[in-house]
């Protein structure tokens, strides 16, 4: 059973790796390899399903590569099968061998074709390993393959406007949500003490224990959990990213943000039960929060012009049913929710072209208003604001907009980190903590106890005035690199982190880095316009250095190609219990440092391109 869960992950690997190598022009090739590939995995799944359910459906979890291992602490691939993956995995390969046979015919002569099938493919890759991870860190991997996936698809019209903004839109949301998931694997690890495992979360001795020691870390644990799950679920106050992500190709809403991607929430509030399940407070508050959405998106929903806006917010509604499910303790209603509402959502997206045209036909010839509604039974003032509120959609993307608001006016009140400031000062301040480093034996108890968190707090600001950086691509992409640097050294005086581990964090921001740096100086040497004033299109005439840069961006954020994923989670390992600051600015900088790299890139090269001569697309799909 164990080689045939490795092989329903390497499956999807080795087809999607192959799509990539596949010439643009070969239609029919790369969407019968994707078919083939997914229509593969189905069958085999499907033939898995009955040889487990024959050998008494046991719960298999297994450790499969351990990647790094140092005194008290392994980080290892884990894999882990039950029913909640069986259900998970069965309608997402269903779903997804349905929507590669559609995107053969929909997308035919799209100039973008061969690039839809690959970020398939790569999101078809991060969902198997999410759902079949074993551990957080090895869910992590897959939540990040998600991410990028998503950014990708909803940005697949990348010479118009608003699909690039708002996929940027969407991945900051994600990159926030995701603050939640590594601060809590952090808080596991005080916890548990171990790189703990699902399989072991099903032990109620082994978890009530440490709860019961160390209630208030339950708590964060299970909070932060949630914060990540209503990110990733768009349950309130991130609701509003949803219908933007409409954006993108009608095949990829059904299957991203109609059925697959936006349940992921679900799954991890799934997987965690254990965690959460005997939290009281924790339980009202995925009920209260499951309720207020479903409520709130209703109403949107009613009042929706577009019918994907409609679909959109009808999903998040019922997702919000489904927390209250999951509060309430009743899985199995929960999974058989999320199937119907995953096949549901992802037909009415399919066919949603089609129902408008229908629809109108309808509202001419045969639509009969409903005579009354629930909100007849309310008095006016109330229906009336509701309505209006409704019709703004509760100002959720304003809301959304002042939760960033702090951090750009703070970046842009940084006007003393530039590049003559930089050399003169950060670099010899730099070289001064390395020297304390050396002698750090000589330094007072209460100066060391400082000094990780006021080197932490420097690399924050450097990611942040990266991020709200609009004109020196370099300065942004250095600061970036640097920030990474000074978060090495503010762990580094943490007691058992050694140089080696350093080395493998930095390892792969240096590679890297430098390769950002080059392609970012090569292009400007070709072109008179590299800004991040605006978006500058150059993907249009240098595809080869657009995809260079987006793969050193995915090593600057941590994304698994590098040894950084894993310098990432040991860096965690060694932050105190009492230690709430650094790892704030730690996580923070990581989660921003992905946001303001993956803004360089779209900035950069997505968008209407700069040059006049080039035909601009409308801003819309």
């Amino acid at each position: 059973m164990h080689t045939l869960i490795q092989f329903f992950v390497i499956l999807p690997l080795i087809g999607f790796l192959i799509s990539v190598l596949l010439p643009r022009k070969k239609e029919n090739l790369i969407s019968k390899l994707s078919i083939y590939t997914v229509g593969i995995h189905l069958i085999s799944f499907i033939g898995f399903i009955g040889y487990w359910l024959f050998h008494n459906h046991p719960t298999i979890d297994f450790k499969n590569i351990i990647l790094f291992e140092s005194k008290g602490y392994e980080f290892f691939i884990d894999f882990y099968f039950d029913k909640i993956t069986l259900v998970y995995m069965l309608v997402g390969s269903f779903l997804t061998f349905l929507v590669t046979i559609y995107c053969s015919y929909y997308l035919h002569r799209e100039h973008g074709y061969k690039r839809f099938f690959n970020t398939i493919m790569f999101f078809y890759l991060g969902y198997n390993i999410t759902v079949f991870s074993g551990n957080l860190e090895t869910l992590f991997v897959g939540w990040e393959i998600l991410g990028i996936s998503s950014f990708l698809l909803i940005a697949f019209y990348r010479d118009r406007y608003l699909p690039v903004k708002n996929a940027f839109k969407v991945f900051s949301i994600y990159r926030l949500g995701d603050v939640g998931l590594i601060l809590a694997m952090w808080a596991c690890h005080h916890l548990f003490h171990e790189n703990i495992t699902f399989f072991q979360l099903q032990n109620d001795l082994l978890v009530s224990h440490h709860l019961e020691n160390h209630s208030f870390i339950g708590f964060f644990v299970a909070f932060m959990i949630l914060i990540t799950a209503a990110a990733k679920s768009a349950q309130l106050p991130f609701s509003s990213w949803l219908p933007r992500a409409m954006e993108g190709p009608t095949p990829s809403s059904a299957i991203f943000y109609g059925s697959l991607s936006v349940h992921l929430g679900v799954f991890l509030m799934l997987r965690t039960y254990e965690l959460w399940e005997h939290q009281t407070s924790v339980r009202i508050l995925i009920g209260l929060l499951g309720l207020t959405t479903s409520i709130v998106a209703s109403g949107i929903a009613r009042v929706q012009s577009s019918i994907k806006a409609q679909i959109a917010y009808s999903s998040i509604s019922q997702i919000g049913l489904i927390f209250i499910e999951l509060s309430l303790g009743f899985h199995i209603l929960a999974l058989v929710h999320f199937a119907g509402n995953a096949f549901l959502r992802t037909y009415q997206l399919l066919v949603s072209p089609s129902t408008v045209s229908y629809l109108i036909r309808e509202q001419f010839y045969n639509f009969v208003p409903r005579p009354t509604s629930i909100e007849d039974s309310f008095s006016k003032k109330i229906k009336y604001t509701f309505y209006i509120l409704s019709l703004r959609e509760f100002n959720l993307d304003t809301l959304v907009y002042w939760m960033w608001r702090p951090l750009k006016i703070m970046g842009r009140s940084l006007k003393f980190i530039n590049s003559k400031n930089f050399l003169y000062y950060f670099v010899p301040a730099y070289v001064v903590g390395i020297i304390l480093l050396i002698n750090e034996q000589y330094i007072p108890t209460q100066v060391h106890e400082l000094l990780p968190t006021i080197f932490a707090f420097i690399g924050f600001l450097m990611v942040l005035k990266s991020y709200t950086e609009r004109k020196n691509v370099q300065l942004a992409w250095i600061l970036i690199i640097m920030n990474h640097f000074w978060i090495a050294l503010a762990i580094s005086f943490n007691e058992h982190y050694i140089y080696t581990q350093s080395l493998l964090y930095l390892s792969g921001i240096v590679i890297m880095g430098m390769v950002g740096l080059l392609t970012i100086r090569k292009l400007k040497s070709l072109e008179d316009h590299v800004d991040l004033n605006t978006f500058n299109g150059h993907s249009y005439e240098h595809p080869k250095f657009a995809f260079i840069f987006l793969l050193a961006c995915l090593g600057l954020t941590g994304f698994p190609i590098t040894p950084t994923f894993i310098g990432e989670d040991i860096i965690f390992t060694h932050i105190h219990e009492n230690q709430v600051a650094l790892a704030f600015f730690t996580a923070s900088s990581l989660i921003i440092d992905g946001i303001a790299s993956i803004r360089i890139y779209a900035r950069v090269f997505l968008g209407p391109h700069v040059k006049t001569y080039h035909e601009s697309a409308f801003k819309s799909s």
